[in-house]
């Protein structure tokens, strides 16, 4: 048997951060986005990585205090997903409307079934979804 040669891959230092005002003012459009899409606390809760419900509850007031990496990604992700939601929709009110319909890209389900799994990878799949649909690569 002959294994193949792995290449080392160096860490991309040129990629950008979000910094703290900004992850600040991505945690308030997140609390608009999930108010447009009609999400339960609970949804809103997995989404953003089993959030604890002291702290969604904080938010819900704008106080959001320290957000971690982890938590930063979900946000910039579920904001890729609105934005690809507003290409395809010139009604808001259509694209907020259609994470709940069936899809039968998605066997039947929701695109929020889908995101409701939890994991940081269903949001990542819907969002590549989305850029695939509308040509986006």
């Amino acid at each position: 048997m002959q294994f193949a040669t792995v290449q080392p891959v160096l860490a991309r230092t040129d990629l950008p951060i979000i910094t703290d005002e900004e992850a600040a003012a991505l945690a308030r459009t997140t609390v608009n986005l999930f108010r447009a899409w009609e999400l339960t606390d609970a949804e809103a809760r997995t989404l953003l990585g089993d959030m604890a419900q002291r702290t969604w509850a904080r938010w819900k007031t704008g106080d959001i205090g320290r957000i971690d990496r982890d938590l930063r990604a979900r946000m910039a992700i579920l904001m890729g997903i609105h934005k690809a939601l507003r290409y395809f929709f010139a009604d808001p009110a259509r694209g907020y409307a259609w994470i709940r319909k069936p899809n039968a890209a998605f066997a039947g389900r929701s695109a929020l079934d889908v995101m409701l799994r939890g994991e940081i990878t269903d949001l990542i799949d819907l969002r590549a979804y989305l850029d695939a649909e509308r040509g986006a690569w």
